[in-house]
């Protein structure tokens, strides 16, 4: 993970509970899976470096808004659905002892957690999360798809299949990282600000389509230094 990993607290919340899938064949997953990685590097983005408790994400908030997007779907559906929600992350040497409070908080609120060393630039989470969805669509179906990230390079095509064969895609993030969502036909794009809860204060974004007039500082995604890191194999 790029930044600071969230508090207990930040992510446990009131506490909700996502049940796991069942072995009925007439249950669909409504799947959500979380790019921890590209949010974390959009998040610090946005704020110009590492988020304090009030900006960073509440999983419990996400976790509610998630068991309503399955209520809406399931009044299309003849089949039961159940929600699963999964976070993917990158773990750097040495950070175990500081991620695994906030790993053990996601647990406890209800979501997955797929955690994966991060050994160099290539040890990225997008081929797992791909391979995640695929596998749902095979083990039970999917009665809807939700994909929190920004990376369009890895999920547009994907996503715009998935879609292509009825199954309701929705892409999670922050509009001004993921236009190829925002401007998508086939794609629903959600503002992750637009979800009730998920931040306890407003994010201080700019947008380059709403500049104020004494102009603004777009700070970097990450430092200069991190091209001598990926050069050198080192997280």
């Amino acid at each position: 993970m790029s930044l600071d990993s969230p508090s207990v607290d930040d992510v446990r919340g009131d506490g909700v509970a996502l049940p796991d899938g069942g072995d009925s064949r007439h249950t669909k997953r409504v799947l959500l899976v979380w790019d921890a990685p590209n949010l974390d590097m959009g998040l610090g983005a946005i704020l110009g470096g590492r988020p304090t408790a009030a900006y960073r994400p509440r999983f419990d908030a996400l976790g509610r808004w998630l068991l309503g997007r399955t209520a809406e779907l399931s009044a299309r559906e003849t089949a039961t659905l159940e929600p699963e929600a999964t976070v993917f992350t990158n773990i750097a040497q040495g950070s175990a002892d500081v991620v695994r409070p906030w790993v053990e908080a996601l647990r406890n609120v209800g979501f997955a957690v797929f955690a994966k060393p991060k050994i160099d630039e290539d040890s990225d989470v997008d081929s797992d999360m791909l391979a995640h969805i695929d596998l749902r669509a095979q083990d039970h179906g999917l009665a809807g798809v939700v994909v929190a990230s920004a990376d369009g390079q890895a999920f547009r095509v994907p996503l715009e299949e998935l879609a292509a064969a009825g199954i309701p895609v929705q892409v999670l993030g922050f509009r001004e990282h993921a236009s190829w969502a925002v401007a998508s036909e086939t794609l629903e794009f959600v503002d992750l600000e637009d979800i009730a809860g998920v931040f306890r204060e407003p994010l201080p974004r700019v947008s380059l389509d709403a500049l104020p007039d004494e102009g603004a500082w777009l700070q970097p995604f990450r430092p200069l230094s991190a091209l001598l890191v990926g050069r050198q194999g080192v997280s």
